[in-house]
């Protein structure tokens, strides 16, 4: 009696350490993103930058540093072990129903064209790039994540192909498809990771001076985005639009996450194929679906909120399912 009591207790002892390690793994993939959303928010708010700096550095981040994180993490791992069919194939199908099942909720409860779009874009369009890559990053380290980098050179042109077709047919106007795919090839981060393909599987070695200074440069792009993002929270009036934003809170943070990361750990994904998922279907709305909201005569209010309260709950959501599926041992 005495030794199963012994091994009941050192069973329980070894699973609160197993815990309380998973805890720490979670907190270290996603406190170090947020310290730096809340740099910039605080140096936007004293003033340091204004929004024409933004601007500048919004473009500097996107057309600049991240075609040379893109082309670093791919560069810098075996092309043909980075390549996952199996994962790609189920990332398209899941954007593909979650797009769809977001549209007929969206038409369902909103009646405005304007608002349809914002709505659906919010919904399916999650901030892959400057979420997902770091949450990859830190749990696994830098040159250990092509694979996450594999799967922003797809699903990125995706997400702008839906994006511009959805809000192009909700302000009733015809999509424009030799125009689209040419801004699709003409996109810096579509470049960036094209460029490391090609030099990957042609084997071409860089000199070690440009290397260094490709990974100087990679390494910059991450915080400098999060700072940015940070830096534009407005935390405006959301009253016209609070039963829309609630459902894209949900939708984006909450069922989207659960019902895609459940099944992908049912069909035994794992490791960082896993957390990459993590990145696409559990991260805030993408920033950038706030600017093409405006750009394309879309509820900018909405598009905006979205991106901000996904933002800031997502510091929580994510962690969770970090943690949820560390300890079942998915990853």
């Amino acid at each position: 009696m005495r030794a199963v009591v012994i091994l009941l207790f050192n069973m329980a002892e070894k699973r609160d350490d197993i815990l309380a390690e998973n805890f720490k793994i979670c907190i270290e993939a996603v406190i170090p993103m947020f310290i730096l959303l809340a740099i910039g928010f605080i140096v936007r708010k004293t003033g340091i930058v204004n929004n024409t700096e933004l601007k500048k550095m919004n473009r500097l981040a996107f057309d600049v540093l991240f075609p040379f994180l893109m082309f670093a993490n791919i560069y810098n791992s075996h092309i043909r072990e980075i390549v996952n069919l199996r994962l790609i194939i189920f990332t398209l199908a899941a954007i593909g129903l979650e797009y769809a099942i977001g549209t007929a909720v969206t038409l369902k409860i909103e009646k405005s064209s304007a608002s349809r779009g914002a709505m659906i874009q919010a919904i399916y369009r999650s901030n892959f790039v400057i979420m997902g890559l770091p949450i990859a990053t830190n749990i696994y380290g830098h040159g250990n994540v092509g694979v996450t980098a594999v799967m922003i050179a797809i699903v990125v042109p995706l997400y702008n192909i839906l994006a511009v077709a959805t809000l192009e047919v909700y302000r009733d106007s015809r999509v424009r498809a030799g125009r689209l795919f040419a801004n699709i090839a003409k996109n810096p981060l579509i470049i960036g990771a094209a460029a490391g393909i090609v030099f990957s599987l042609a084997g071409i070695t860089l000199p070690e001076v440009v290397e260094d200074t490709v990974n100087s440069l990679s390494s910059t792009a991450t915080p400098i985005a999060l700072m940015i993002l940070g830096a534009s929270f407005e935390f405006g009036s959301v009253k016209d639009c609070r039963r829309n934003l609630i459902v894209v809170v949900l939708s984006r943070l909450v069922i989207v996450p659960g019902a895609v990361l459940t099944v992908a750990a049912l069909m035994g994904i794992g490791n960082i194929e896993f957390v990459t998922l993590v990145g696409i279907f559990a991260a805030p709305c993408a920033i950038s679906s706030f600017t093409m909201a405006q750009q394309m005569d879309s509820d900018g209010v909405l598009a905006g909120a979205s991106v901000i309260f996904t933002s800031a709950f997502a510091c929580i959501t994510m962690f969770l399912w970090l943690f949820i599926f560390k300890t079942a041992g998915i990853f």
